[in-house]
């Protein structure tokens, strides 16, 4: 018997294997694509969200401290309304599920204003840094008239972990995205 080829019975079937090698070829070149917006999405989103905790733990802080009386600013060291603001932000940190970096355990920084309190435990990713000023002068012109105004100043340096990198090394390797710290700060005038 005389057998006759597919392609010449089927003339479509030879389009439809070229067409699903050209897929496969397309995918492997799009999936690195793919891979880095997808990365890139949810990274910046987590960043994003924990730009937003921090801020709102800065303006909370801000106004717990300008709450606070300032008679004890004058007694050199820490005082305890410095390190009761440190603590506020660190509890309010483990509330929104974000690491702290140790934050609780970190001793008093000494002299200020300002008070720095850095911590870099807990797995995180650098150093978290902590900026607490409760003399911050601010200068108001009211009528003519310039009044000065005593604040409290809180800000945070937070070590994010990126993932983005990695994802990147993917379409460039070796290359990186530098990306920072991701920075938050809250002021409040005092109320004494």
């Amino acid at each position: 018997m005389f057998s006759t080829p597919k392609r010449i019975l089927d003339p479509f079937l030879a389009d439809t294997e070229s067409t699903t090698g050209a897929a496969i070829v397309e995918f492997a070149v799009a999936l690195p694509l793919l891979i880095v917006l997808v990365v890139g999405i949810f990274d910046f989103g987590g960043a994003f969200n924990i730009k937003q905790e921090l801020g709102n733990a800065m303006r909370e802080a801000a106004r717990f401290g300008a709450a606070q009386p300032t008679n004890d600013l004058r007694n050199g060291g820490t005082p305890p309304s410095v390190d009761a603001i440190r603590k506020l932000v660190d509890s309010y940190l483990l509330a929104a599920r974000i690491n702290d970096c140790g934050l609780g355990g970190v001793g008093v920084p000494g002299a200020g204003p300002p008070w720095v309190y850095t911590a870099a435990g807990n797995g995180c990713a650098g150093t978290l840094s902590l900026t607490i000023n409760r003399g911050v002068v601010l200068s108001e012109t009211v009528g003519g008239t310039t009044i000065n105004l005593l604040a409290t100043q809180v800000g945070i340096s937070y070590p994010y972990q990126w993932r983005f990198n990695n994802a990147l090394h993917l379409i460039s390797p070796g290359s990186t995205f530098a990306l920072a710290n991701i920075p938050a700060d809250a002021t409040a005038v005092n109320q004494d």
